[in-house]
């Protein structure tokens, strides 16, 4: 199977890496999702990282496909039952999500960062004041004219909202993409900066 940026991964054994870490050693369990990145190797690893409580606690490295026993991309976190049935219901960014789960996109959109990973596991990492980070899975270049309306009722949700698109090369700030038209898109062989983000990266790498 192909997983992509943000997608949520349950393994069966602890990774290798986590050794690296001793606050991850530590604390590791299986319940606890890892969140799969953007990087490249040849022999089939997927690149993954982890959250810790701390902002200082991140980590990353890799696991094999065998590892992986769950998979929860989050497009299907983006759900009005999802979220209503969320112990965080009540917080600022689910509250935030669930108004944009009212209006009718075209396009698939998924919850991801702090906000995404309180909602797949239950585990209080969520705050009132926490950021919404949201994804759209573009395949295809999108109206522009749809992104600024998406845009604008992100902007009065009453909180701190952040999307990222994602395209078959790589993701970019929605943000930027607006206001620019020139984005730093991320890939898993490095960021590139382009006015493209939908071709091939032949732009100049930052």
């Amino acid at each position: 199977m192909q997983y992509r940026p943000h997608d949520l991964l349950w393994l069966n054994s602890e990774p290798v890496f986590t050794r690296q870490y001793s606050w991850l050693h530590q604390r590791w369990s299986l319940a606890q999702p890892v969140v799969v990145r953007r990087d490249w190797r040849n022999d089939g690893a997927i690149p993954v990282g982890v959250r810790g409580k701390g902002r200082g606690e991140r980590a990353a490295g890799w696991v094999m496909p065998e590892q992986v026993v769950g998979y929860l991309p989050p497009e299907a976190l983006a759900t009005p039952a999802h979220i209503g049935n969320s112990p965080f219901a009540k917080q600022a960014p689910l509250l935030a999500a669930a108004q944009l789960c009212q209006h009718t996109w075209p396009w698939v959109w998924g919850i991801t960062g702090s906000t995404g990973f309180a909602l797949a596991t239950g585990q209080a990492v969520l705050h009132n004041d926490s950021d919404l980070d949201l994804v759209i899975r573009a395949p295809v270049e999108l109206e522009h004219e749809q992104l600024i309306a998406w845009q604008q009722v992100v902007a009065h949700l009453g909180c701190r909202a952040d999307t990222q698109v994602e395209t078959p090369y790589g993701g970019f700030s929605l943000n930027e993409w607006l206001r620019d038209g020139r984005v730093l898109l991320k890939t898993s062989t490095g960021p590139y900066n382009t006015s493209h983000p939908w071709q091939p990266v032949t732009g100049e790498r930052f």
